[in-house]
This record gives structure tokens, sequence and C-alpha cells, in this order.
């Protein structure tokens, strides 16, 4: 049966929302739209081309994240992210990924192990090539797939936030070439353990890739 038409309308305004919101975060990450900067809802509607409904919903989304600002006369300004507010996502990320790590060891089925063991696979294979781009994804999908193992859906929800922060931000350093062996030595370590089933060893590899993750991203304090 045919959804109403309202139904229709409704979630098409969402989805353009849902848009908008990710175009503005990453536009917001990257620093095309700067810290300070004024967002005004004309302004917004020609340069995304959407009504201001979507506009509206997005400042709402944004504002708690903590990315935008919005002033009681319904002024609304970029906030971004410092370099103190990196700071303090690895240090959550930290805290949140040591419990998703320990989980994900202790839950983890055969078949979200064997797409573990592939993702090794293709790290190793991508170090070889000397690849950063595409080792940044994969990175990505080995993290993504702890997340998903730890059978946790608002852990999995946080960190995925996390890591989207911290991989578009502006003011982190992009993957270079040399640091590609280290990447994939700590991650084979975090693979052994799930191997083992050594949810102590799991933790203890995962804080020393975050901490070096830390310096790499954003170099020495």
């Amino acid at each position: 049966m045919r959804a109403p038409a309202h139904a229709e309308e409704g979630s098409a305004q969402r989805s353009l929302s849902d848009d908008l919101v990710s175009r503005l975060r990453e536009d917001i990450l990257t620093e095309r739209l700067k810290p300070g900067e004024k967002l005004t809802e004309s302004r917004m509607c020609d340069a995304y081309k959407v009504s201001r409904t979507p506009v509206r919903e997005a400042l709402k989304q944004l504002t708690a994240e903590g990315l935008v600002d919005v002033f009681p006369n319904k002024s609304a300004f970029v906030l971004g992210l410092s370099r103190g507010d990196l700071d303090d996502l690895f240090t959550l990320r930290g805290i949140c990924e040591l419990q998703a790590v320990r989980w994900a060891i202790e839950r983890i089925a055969e078949e979200r192990l064997a797409e573990l063991d592939e993702i090794m696979e293709f790290m190793e294979f991508y170090t070889e090539k000397r690849d950063t781009k595409k080792m940044t994804e994969i990175n990505a999908n080995f993290h993504r797939l702890i997340y998903a193992a730890s059978e946790c859906r608002m852990l999995r929800s946080v960190l995925s936030s996390y890591q989207l922060y911290i991989r578009h931000s502006r003011r982190t350093r992009p993957c270079r070439e040399e640091d590609l062996p280290a990447i994939l030595a700590e991650h084979r370590r975090i693979f052994d353990a799930f191997r083992a089933a050594d949810a102590e060893a799991g933790v203890e590899a995962m804080r020393a890739h975050i901490e070096h993750s830390r310096f790499r991203a954003l170099g020495e304090a």
C-alpha cells in the first residue's frame, strides 16, 4: 500500500536534512566554513540549494553536536573543532574504544573474525603498495568492524562519530607513507589478540595504537 503523501513529504524532508547535515559537518570539519563564521538561513539556502526547513533542522543537529552555536536572536555561528577539542576526542575515543575492543573479543562471531582477517590482508597489501588513501579507508573499516562486534549500539554510534570528526578535521595530519609499517604492526597486534581470544592483550594493543594515532594525527603537544 502506498504511503500517504504527507508521510512521503516528511521522509523527503528528513532525507534533505540528513544530507545537509553531512555536507555542513564536512565543511565545518575541513574548515571550508571557518570557526566564527556566521551562518544565515538565506545564505545557506543559496549555497546548498535547499529550503529553510532542512537548514533549520541541520542547524539543530549540528548545535547538538557542538559544531555550531545558535544565539537567542537566531544567529548561528560555526564553532568547529580546536586542537584542544581534538585532543579531548582522542581521550574520549580511547576510553570508549578500549571497552569496545574488550567486548568485541568476548563477543565476536566467527564470520566477523574472518572479515577482520580479510581486512588485515588488505592492510598488508596496501602497506606494501604504500597507498595511504586506501590504508586510511581500510583502517576505518577495521575499527568499524570492532565497533559492530562489540554488540553495543550506543558505543558503536559514539565511536563512529568520534572517528568521523577525527578523520575529516583539517587540523589532523594526513596519513604518511613512512607511518604505514607502524600502523600495520599496531593493527596486527590487535588482530592477534582477537585470534587468541585475549581481551586484556587486545585492550593493551588498542591503548598503544590510540596513543600512537594521537601523536601521528596531532603531533607533539
